[in-house]
């Protein structure tokens, strides 16, 4: 009895052992289960760090990705995409081989120890049920050997007492000879029951427990042997990815070995050359004789000291001129006096008149000024035609220089290529689709794509006429064709601002160092508009708007080119502050305007006299 109950200990102690081996494996499955998450968010996170760097299509990033070394980067992007591919292949083989597998043979591992303590309890149930049986048989067959003795005993006492009757002793004589009868029958019933609890107790010791121990003991070693192959495939996913992870690596370093560093150089030369041909030597400026500084005289390019008189504003100048100028101001209205201005007269000093004008500054070094403004001050508008579109580019692309030009033109010329050959077989499909109309009317209309075809040959008549204008512009970016405009003269205030810019055949919105607008042109290209583009181009400009008024304290007779005569007391409107060389631009009315000395006019401005 004791063993038995030993025996119910080890049953509670087994059972107990088990439950945590389940317990053991999910929590393996658990962190398998984890494992796989962390490797999904990190795929996405380098697919997401990927993407986030990816160029976007369209766009001037996109361009700059056809250098090696960009190129080598996106490579690497790419190889982080397929690396973050390979982390979630990790995660599905985990979940796939492990988790899911393991969550299965769980919920079978907990129905076979459920069947297998199951068989061991009700085993104990029937051995102790047969204990119980030995045990009341037992009892009854002691309690039967009592009452046996007790009845010989009584007997035994009757028959020896002479009082009592021969009946009674008759009567005791049968009681003892029943209770031993029934002591004999309770000794055979026991002698029945212990052997038949003998045996069960023999198989249940040496045949169902045991099996049962068996049982549990598979189990438990199934379940050790299952969660040492699940870390053997836990390490197998790893390393099946591994030479697809060092193929994404070899191939980030055969990208990283790809830069090439004179490539990328040469690729920035080709994109960025202008093709303009170094200025010339500057010329010396003499100040020690007194001149009458011109237009000529103040250029920064080469002189050609052959007396030559610059080229007339009223002529046919093959060059652009400045915007916001209408045609019969420009000559007057070009350039500012370079001649210091007068002094006023004797009679009347500017300092006697209350608030009267300042002298005139002293005027700057031409050549240094002029150059300082060139490298800080940016065009304000690159080319004429741009001001009809908005502030757009030409289309001849005509404010980039010559390579970048024919760089342009080239790839203008191979879209418009591209457009036609669609169109074309656009058409070349109408055009079958009408034939097999024609020949089976019942499945469409052949007059229906006449018009369509119509469209069709109106847009390649105007794409080629498009493909003919800029391949003409191209032959002559490349020199196939003779240039429409003879080499102009530079003129004054111009100091190689073409060539150090990268600017060609487009004027540039700059005003010069003594406030007048300057002309810009270059002698090594030629300009590409006819005289008769300005005129077109200058027709509807708006003058100039208007900073304040100007009272003129004496009368000035403007002789000079540029320069208006006013007279005393009269009042006039501002366009032009004085810029340093004593001068300021004034304005009369729509049409006449011009510089005079800053010492004869009392300035007075206004910001909300501007478009007065």
């Amino acid at each position: 009895f004791f063993f038995f109950y030993s025996l119910q200990d080890q049953f509670d102690n087994l059972e107990k052992h088990t439950q945590w081996g389940i317990d053991v494996l999910e929590k393996y499955i658990k962190f398998v289960k984890e494992r796989t998450e962390i490797e999904l968010s990190y795929a996405k996170q380098l697919r997401n760090l990927s993407k986030k760097y990816q160029p976007k299509k369209n766009s001037k990033e996109e361009e700059e990705y056809r250098y090696t070394s960009t190129r080598a980067f996106l490579a690497t992007l790419n190889e982080m995409n397929d690396y973050a591919g390979q982390h979630e292949v990790i995660s599905e083989n985990m979940t796939s081989l492990i988790t899911a597998e393991l969550t299965r043979y769980v919920q079978e591992l907990k129905q076979e120890r459920k069947s297998h303590f199951h068989d061991g309890r009700k085993a104990q149930q029937h051995i102790e049920t047969c204990w119980k049986q030995l045990e009341a048989s037992k009892r009854r067959f002691e309690r039967d050997c009592k009452e046996a003795d007790r009845a010989q005993q009584y007997f035994e006492k009757m028959d020896a007492d002479i009082n009592v009757t021969k009946a009674d002793v008759e009567k005791a004589r049968q009681q003892a000879q029943l209770r031993h009868q029934m002591a004999e029958d309770s000794k055979a019933e026991y002698s029945s029951t212990l052997q038949k609890f003998n045996s069960e107790q023999h198989e249940h010791y040496y045949t169902h427990i045991p099996n049962i121990f068996q049982k549990i003991q598979e189990m438990e070693e199934r379940r050790i042997v299952r969660i040492g192959e699940s870390m053997k495939t836990f390490a197998e996913v790893d390393r099946q990815v591994i030479p697809i992870i060092g193929k994404c690596l070899d191939e980030i370093t055969k990208a990283a070995e790809s830069v090439d560093h004179k490539n990328d150089s040469q690729m920035v030369i080709e994109a960025f050359k202008s093709g303009f041909e170094p200025p010339g030597d500057v010329d010396f400026e003499d100040f020690t004789q007194p001149m009458k500084r011109t237009v000529s005289e103040s250029s920064l390019s080469n002189s050609r000291g052959d007396g030559k008189s610059e080229p007339k504003f009223g002529s046919k100048s093959k060059g652009k001129l400045w915007p916001f100028i209408k045609k019969n101001k420009l000559m007057s209205l070009l350039t500012s006096p370079h001649q210091p201005p007068p002094p006023p007269p004797a009679s009347a000093s500017p300092s006697a008149v209350p608030n009267g004008p300042q002298s005139p500054k002293q005027q700057k070094e031409p050549l240094s000024h002029r150059f300082n403004e060139f490298m800080t001050s940016k065009p304000k508008i690159h080319c004429f035609r741009s001001l009809k579109r908005g502030g757009a580019g030409p289309e001849d692309f005509s404010n980039l220089p010559p390579e970048q030009r024919r760089k342009k033109l080239q790839q203008k010329v191979d879209e418009l290529n591209r457009d036609i050959q669609k169109e074309m077989d656009s058409r070349d499909a109408l055009t079958k689709m009408k034939d097999v109309y024609i020949k089976n009317p019942q499945m469409g209309d052949a007059a229906s794509v006449d018009h369509r075809l119509a469209e069709l040959g109106q847009n390649i008549e105007k794409l080629r006429l498009e493909v003919q204008k800029f391949e003409g512009w191209l032959a002559e970016v490349e020199g196939r064709l003779p240039a429409r405009s003879e080499q102009p003269r530079r003129q004054s205030g111009v100091y190689e601002a073409q060539n150090a810019s990268g600017v060609n055949s487009c004027a540039q919105d700059r005003e010069s160092p003594d406030g007048s607008y300057t002309e810009e042109q270059s002698q090594e290209t030629e300009m590409k508009v006819p005289a008769t583009d300005f005129d077109d181009e200058f027709d509807d400009e708006e003058p100039l708007p208007t900073i304040g008024t100007c009272k003129a304290l004496y009368t000035f007779e403007g002789q000079n080119e540029g320069t208006i005569s006013v007279a005393e007391g009269e009042m006039l409107y501002v366009i032009e502050e004085d810029k340093g060389d004593g001068w300021t631009r004034i304005r009369r009315n729509e049409d006449e305007e011009g510089y005079v000395p800053t010492s004869y006019v009392e300035v007075y401005l206004d910001k909300n006299a501007k478009g007065a």
